[in-house]
């Protein structure tokens, strides 16, 4: 109470002094004059146009800005002077960078204003690009009157401009009653007024009404509009469908950027597809190269145990390079090549490339090309043929490499283990003795055959397993009566498959065939197929049925030409005793290297399968139907199909892609990861491709225009 008393005793000293002195009370009223006049345009009531901001506050208050707002509202104005270190004088940046406060207003300044305050000259020699549709002809301000709730009161006021006085009839009680619903009124049981009842004339006793009847005036009848209200509601319609139209054109903006934020959505989603499809390459691209680095530790330890036990121990293990994983040495310039070129070119066969191999990347190279029985080694970091490898007497057709050792397949039925490193210390066929060497051979043993103790057969009676005693052949390997037309050797255990149609089994250390398995007897006793593969077996039964000479034309190349394809046994590769073998009756078969007996049969080629590859997983397998299957070893399905336009000659693939020959000029490349294809074809061949063989970013092939080309992935 006290306190109370106080405030009111404490206002009396200035009431009366305002009485007393009527001097200052007249300047505090000329003051208060000046303040509303200088701060009217400030002072807003609340008219249309507050109520129009009303409707839109929901609308420009977006969560961003609103958080923003209250980001800057929450900075204190102590801390312009905090910022400063000892309390010295605040500098114009510090000031621009920092939200200020105008005394005439509420609204803090900040860097982004003044930025635009110092850009104003900019902005003004700025051109303004023309609006492009719909919006070109309507302008900011006809676009807000458009759409602002009050363009609407034209209408509201023509409405109220056509009711008419009647007498009440109850309108709304009876379409109350229509839908069902009951007013609190009649729950009540008492009437509102008398105007909600409907009075209905009584009739006499006659059945006519009392008094005379009259006819109902039309509503419209009892109100005149006039002239100048008419013309006024004939220009609000027309304004009104003027307001239909913009706000038609609004909307299709509206749509029309919505559109345009999909497709812009659209292909940020694909964008970032692709960076994720990159990250998955690169996780497989890890995932290969920390295999490479573990088989090179191990390589590395078993050379070390080697060299601390003794110089007999046995060589270390080394992962044949078909198999091996990761990236491989390279010289530094290599990363300055661009990729997807051909940047050297081998020239120096004369028929169209019939197989080929290297050992590493810019390591050694043997290549051989049809009705040449004399393979070319070369230096891939020159490019310069070294030698060549003379003993068969027919055409070379599969040939693998593994660092200094070669294993060459020919159409005489024979197999020869080189050793590179002696071919260029051989020198007898540099001075023109090799054809007479082998001229004279021929005529002191007349080509015939001599069976050795081991299994072995050789064209002349030296001793058993030794082909040549002062060339590079080291072994010779006999037994198949047609052409080799595959082979695949690791550590000790070489496969080869023969036009014979069958599969033979050698031991490299003894020369000695291990096993043969017929593929004739695999054909007349098939395995279960695979569910969902119900291809006959025999789809070329006159080459498959008898063991007579087999031949199939090859589909047109992309320039036209085509071959008698010949050779029964497209691949062979074996990992473990797991053996996998593609024919020409158009079948991969597995094989169990234990027993000699194929224990599971993959069908879905309809053309002689022409080259295979085999991993721990997938086998991936071309043929002249046009295509390549990859199928799954767990199920025995197919994994995936890659159809093309030409005959498949030669394939070899990884976790990320596979590379094909595929009767085009180009090198075929398909990402595993993003589902793409793509060529190469820079400096390329001029004819078909062939073969090819590729180690990580380095890539070898030879086509039909006999040349070999080394290109840069």
């Amino acid at each position: 109470m006290s306190s109370k008393f106080k405030g009111k005793s404490a206002d009396r000293p200035d009431i009366t002094r305002a009485a007393l002195d009527p001097e200052q009370s007249t300047v505090h009223s000329k003051m208060d004059l000046v303040s509303k006049s200088l701060f009217a345009p400030f002072i807003n009531k609340k008219k249309d146009s507050s109520r129009i901001l009303t409707d839109l506050a929901p609308v420009i208050m977006t969560p961003r800005m609103m958080n923003a707002a209250a980001t800057v509202s929450s900075r204190s104005r102590g801390s312009l002077g905090a910022s400063a270190p000892g309390g010295s004088r605040l500098d114009f940046a510090t000031l621009g960078r920092a939200p200020m406060r105008l005394t005439l207003g509420t609204r803090r300044i900040t860097s982004r204003d003044l930025q635009i305050v110092e850009a104003t000259d900019e902005l003004l020699d700025a051109e303004i690009p023309e609006a492009e549709g719909v919006a070109s002809n309507v302008s900011l301000l006809r676009g807000f009157n458009a759409t602002v709730p009050s363009s609407e009161k034209n209408r509201t006021r023509r409405k109220q401009m056509r009711n008419v006085e009647t007498p009440r009839i109850g309108l709304k009680k009876l379409g109350m009653s229509a839908r069902g619903m009951m007013m609190e009124d009649e729950e009540s049981g008492s009437i509102a007024s008398e105007e909600d009842v409907v009075v209905v004339s009584r009739l006499d006793e006659r059945g006519k009404r009392k008094g005379k009847r009259r006819g109902r005036e039309s509503l419209s009848a009892a109100k005149s509009l006039g002239k100048d209200e008419l013309r006024r509601q004939t220009q609000e319609i027309l304004l009104d469908k003027e307001n239909l139209h913009v706000r038609r054109s609004l909307i299709n903006s509206e749509i029309a950027e919505i559109n345009n934020k999909i497709k812009t959505l659209d292909s940020i989603r694909e964008r970032l597809e692709q960076d994720l499809l990159k990250l998955h390459e690169d996780e497989l691209e890890l995932d290969d190269e920390l295999g490479g680095v573990q088989e090179r530790m191990e390589f590395e330890e078993a050379a070390f145990r080697q060299s601390d036990n003794s110089k007999t121990a046995p060589a270390p293990h080394v992962a044949p390079s078909r198999r091996r994983r990761g990236p491989v040495f390279l010289p530094s310039e290599h990363d300055e090549l661009p990729p997807g070129v051909a940047f050297m070119t081998l020239e120096s066969h004369l028929t169209p490339i019939a197989a080929l191999d290297f050992s590493e990347p810019y390591g050694t190279l043997v290549s051989a090309s049809q009705e040449d029985a004399q393979p070319r080694l070369w230096d891939l970091m020159t490019g310069s043929e070294i030698g060549r490898l003379r003993g068969h007497r027919g055409a070379v057709k599969c040939i693998q490499v593994e660092a200094n050792l070669c294993l060459t397949g020919a159409e005489d039925g024979s197999v020869r283990l080189w050793d590179l490193r002696l071919v260029d210390e051989d020198d007898w066929y540099r001075d023109g003795l090799a054809d007479v060497a082998e001229e004279d051979e021929g005529t002191a043993y007349d080509g015939e055959l001599v069976e050795k103790p081991n299994g072995i057969q050789s064209s002349e009676p030296s001793e058993a397993g030794t082909a040549d005693q002062t060339g590079p052949c080291i072994r010779l390997f006999e037994g198949h009566s047609k052409a080799v037309t595959a082979l695949y050797f690791e550590d000790e255990c070489l496969v080869t498959g023969a036009s014979d149609k069958t599969l033979r089994q050698w031991d490299l250390a003894t020369g000695q065939c291990v096993m043969t398995m017929d593929i004739l007897w695999a054909i007349s006793h098939p395995q279960p197929t695979i569910p969902g593969n119900g291809l006959p077996n025999h789809l070329f039964p006159s080459a498959a049925a008898s063991a007579g000479h087999f031949a199939v034309p090859t589909p047109p190349s992309a320039d036209g030409s085509w071959d008698m394809y010949e050779d029964f046994v497209g691949g062979v590769q074996f990992w473990g005793y797991g053996l996998v073998s593609g024919s020409g009756d158009g079948a991969v078969r597995m094989w169990d290297m234990r027993t000699g007996q194929a224990h599971r049969t993959l069908m879905g080629h309809t053309g002689p399968v022409t080259c295979l590859q085999f991993d721990e997983m997938h086998i991936a397998s071309g043929s002249l139907d046009k295509s390549i299957r990859i199928w799954d070893v767990r199920t025995g399905g197919t994994f995936e199909t890659l159809k093309y336009d030409h005959a498949v000659t030669a394939l070899q693939f990884d976790t990320r892609k596979v590379i094909a020959a595929t009767g085009e000029n180009s090198v075929k490349i398909y990402n595993r990861t993003s589902m793409q294809h793509s060529s190469l074809s820079t400096n390329g061949h001029t004819q078909p491709v062939e073969r090819l063989r590729y180690m990580d970013r380095y890539l070898v092939s030879g086509g039909r225009d006999a040349a070999v080309k080394i290109w840069t992935l």
